[in-house]
């Protein structure tokens, strides 16, 4: 609604993405008691809105119909006084990927397949507005197919952020039939269930998978391995 012109390669894509994000998180943490003074329950249905110059702004929304670009969540105001305030703001940050989203891709409508996908994996590469303002923690996926356990491990993740049991990487087509199977995966190390908040790898010998904490590697850690051995298979790779 406030764009001279419209961005039209994945980079200008990007950066308008990129831009718009930082604006609403600015407003989620750094600047949250103005953002919070500002939604008053009291008046009219109110938007947030990140903008291409890194600000943000909460509104009315756009009057002309269609508008030209995706509106955010309406009336994000109406609910501040009646949940509790992080829980709240956890909500408008859900609300605000969304529109993030439908942004981009609407700028996006245009590109073909490989470019669509080489904007997705860029926007995927950023920890979402949700992520930052609860704190959450993501670890990227590697872009290249021989990055082993690493992108396994730690982010095959379905829409809710939960880690997918795929043992092959290569293959992302098969992902839908996982669906359901990380409900089931166990550490190999304390036996713990899964759960999505915690980091996971997995072995690239046995296939297995381990809680990080269970077996000393951190996220930051697996970035820089290669092929992960769990330390059942190191230390039968060790014997004569």
């Amino acid at each position: 609604m406030e764009m001279a012109s419209s961005p039209r390669t994945v980079e200008e894509i990007f950066k308008d993405y990129s831009a718009r994000r930082t604006g609403v998180v600015r407003a989620l943490t750094h600047d949250v008691d103005e953002f919070y003074g500002l939604c008053d329950p009291d008046k009219e249905n109110l938007c947030l809105y990140g903008h291409p110059n890194e600000t943000w702004e909460v509104t009315l929304p756009a009057e002309e119909v269609p508008p030209e670009l995706p509106e955010p969540a309406l009336g994000i105001n109406f609910a501040r006084d009646g949940m509790n305030r992080r829980d709240w703001l956890s909500l408008v940050a859900v609300h605000s990927d969304s529109w993030l989203l439908s942004v981009a891709f609407y700028l996006g409508a245009r590109l073909n397949r490989n470019e669509r996908k080489r904007l997705f994996s860029l926007i995927n590469d950023l920890p979402t507005v949700f992520e930052v303002v609860t704190d959450r923690k993501p670890v990227k996926d590697k872009p290249t197919v021989d990055s082993g356990s690493k992108s396994r491990g730690s982010t095959k993740r379905s829409s809710d952020g939960q880690v997918k049991s795929n043992p092959n990487p290569k293959f992302d087509e098969g992902f839908e039939e996982e669906e359901d199977e990380h409900s089931e995966t166990l550490c190999g190390s304390c036996g713990g269930n899964y759960n999505a908040d915690e980091f996971w790898i997995g072995c690239d010998i046995c296939e297995r998978w381990y809680h990080g904490k269970c077996v000393k590697i951190t996220p930051a850690k697996a970035e820089s391995i290669k092929q992960y051995k769990c330390p059942t298979c190191s230390l039968r790779r060790g014997r004569p």
